[in-house]
């Protein structure tokens, strides 16, 4: 029977077919083991006579399913489920080595590979024992990086952690570790670049620049006051080294 599909993953539907057609109270000995090609390498077919099943190689190992080992169903039963766990490990783990996730984030992606919610479950919290999900360090790390690097404001990096499905807690804990100091100097820095790129007066750069800043997530207060110091720095004649004042001056 044919369980797997082009990328090796294999539904739970089709498990559960193929578990199915096994006879419930028979002694089953492997009569047959082959190993995938390809992609596929990583994987086991187990043959029980006119049956076959799929397996992960740990999996396999771990069961000590080799040729003349017998089983009966519910054992195989009990396989399949811990085949589908490390399936979902495994997933996880290649989704994880692109770059850090969070725990929504893979949530969604086994969701996507048609993982049951109790396996993905369980992986979640095995990922988080084995800190390789840490949605309090994700947070602090995204939000440091997003305000200092990509001169986002907070209120934009608030919304992005939500997304990702950060707690609020978190989120807030993450966003007091960037001080106003750092907010301030990285919309400063933005804001005058947009600022001397607008051709025009003094009141055409206000315009343009209040909005551009706002469009980046940085509250409106802290847009006021990076255009005000702008406004005097120009109509003062103020040179750049001068610019990058104090958050309380």
């Amino acid at each position: 029977m044919q369980l797997e599909d082009e990328g090796g993953h294999i539904s739970k539907e089709d498990k559960q077919q193929g578990i199915f057609l096994f006879p419930d109270h028979e002694e089953l000995m492997i009569t047959r083991v082959e190993q995938g090609q390809g992609r596929k390498r990583g994987r086991y077919t187990i043959h029980f006579g006119p049956y076959s099943l799929s397996i992960l190689e740990d999996v396999m190992i771990k069961f000590n399913m080799f040729k003349g080992t017998t089983f009966v169903k519910k054992e195989l039963e009990e396989i399949v489920l811990a085949d589908e766990k490390q399936q979902a490990y495994v997933q996880a783990l290649r989704y994880l080595g692109r770059k850090p996730r969070t725990r929504q984030e893979i949530e969604q992606r086994l969701t996507q590979k048609e993982m049951g919610q109790a396996v993905i479950a369980e992986v979640l919290d095995r990922l988080e024992r084995e800190q390789l999900v840490d949605d309090d360090l994700y947070a602090r790390q995204w939000a440091r990086q997003r305000i200092t690097s990509q001169r986002k404001g907070k209120m934009w990096v608030r919304q992005e952690l939500r997304q990702k499905g950060i707690s609020k807690a978190s989120i807030g804990e993450a966003l007091d570790e960037v001080s106003d100091q750092e907010e301030w100097e990285s919309a400063l820095i933005v804001g005058r670049k947009k600022w001397n790129q607008v051709r025009g007066d003094i009141m055409e750069k206000k315009r343009k620049t209040y909005p551009f800043l706002m469009r980046r997530g940085y509250s409106g207060d802290m847009t006021r006051r990076v255009v005000n110091h702008l406004t005097m720095a120009e109509q003062d004649g103020a040179s750049d080294d001068e610019e990058l004042s104090l958050w309380d001056e």
